[in-house]
């Protein structure tokens, strides 16, 4: 079965009713897209996971950044999970080996083949955006946003979302790029002025673009108050 053809099953879906029978076999699909993430992810450990642009290379600056912070994020014992493909994810997957830390994927089928990076200790493949987003979740104890695009911010105001609404325990979110992400801010300073969100839900993230203070904040509002143990990483490649 084709990439094309995953695509083509999701958008019949989302597009209205189906056969009661139709919608029944997607749902059966569903499921067992998250028995595979469960099966991969299960003993991964504690992750960080880091979002970002799949567009840059290696030598653009916001790759080098993401690469040195995920290697300092793995060096506290954290498994740095992305969403497994090339650009921002790769630099964080790479950062996480170059320190000999634990490094995982959940790589989205697309039509054009995003294809898993070579920085994998261990990945799944999944067909459904949704599916994957609550995976990335899931097994997560904090979020990094480095510069992106709309897969990003999807990403990222979704989790934000959810600890508004404290559906999710809070966790640490950090923005990470002051000059990228600047209208980013200004434009929920606007909320803020409008009431649409209120002054504390600035406080749900952290927005640097200093790596130590992004890890202290990661650390600092995750090991203890979440009770982490460190998993040495022979342990969990047994597992």
């Amino acid at each position: 079965m084709s990439n094309h053809k995953f695509n083509s099953e999701e958008i019949k879906f989302l597009a209205g009713p189906q056969s009661r029978l139709k919608d029944f076999l997607f749902t059966i699909k569903v499921v067992w897209e998250f028995v595979k993430g469960f099966r991969v992810l299960h003993f991964v450990g504690p992750c960080i996971t880091i979002f970002g642009s799949a567009r840059f290379k290696e030598d653009h600056p916001y790759y080098v950044q993401t690469r040195e912070l995920a290697g300092k994020i793995a060096r506290t014992g954290f498994t740095i999970m992305t969403g497994g493909g090339p650009g921002a994810m790769e630099a964080a997957n790479r950062g996480a080996k170059d320190v000999g830390g634990r490094s995982v994927g959940c790589n989205i089928v697309l039509p054009f083949e995003q294809s898993p990076n070579p920085y994998l200790d261990r990945f799944t493949n999944i067909k459904y955006f949704f599916v994957r987003k609550v995976l990335l979740l899931k097994y997560s104890y904090g979020l990094v946003a480095v510069p992106g695009g709309f897969g990003t911010l999807d990403e990222l105001f979704e989790v934000l979302t959810l600890i508004q609404t404290t559906m999710i325990k809070k966790y640490p979110v950090v923005i990470f790029g002051k000059e990228y992400h600047k209208n980013l801010i200004a434009y929920m300073d606007t909320m803020i002025e409008e009431g649409t969100i209120s002054k504390e839900d600035k406080h749900l993230f952290l927005l640097t673009d200093d790596v130590d203070e992004a890890v202290e904040f990661i650390v600092t509002n995750t090991i203890e108050p979440f009770g982490l143990k460190p998993i040495t990483k022979e342990k969990w490649l047994w597992e």
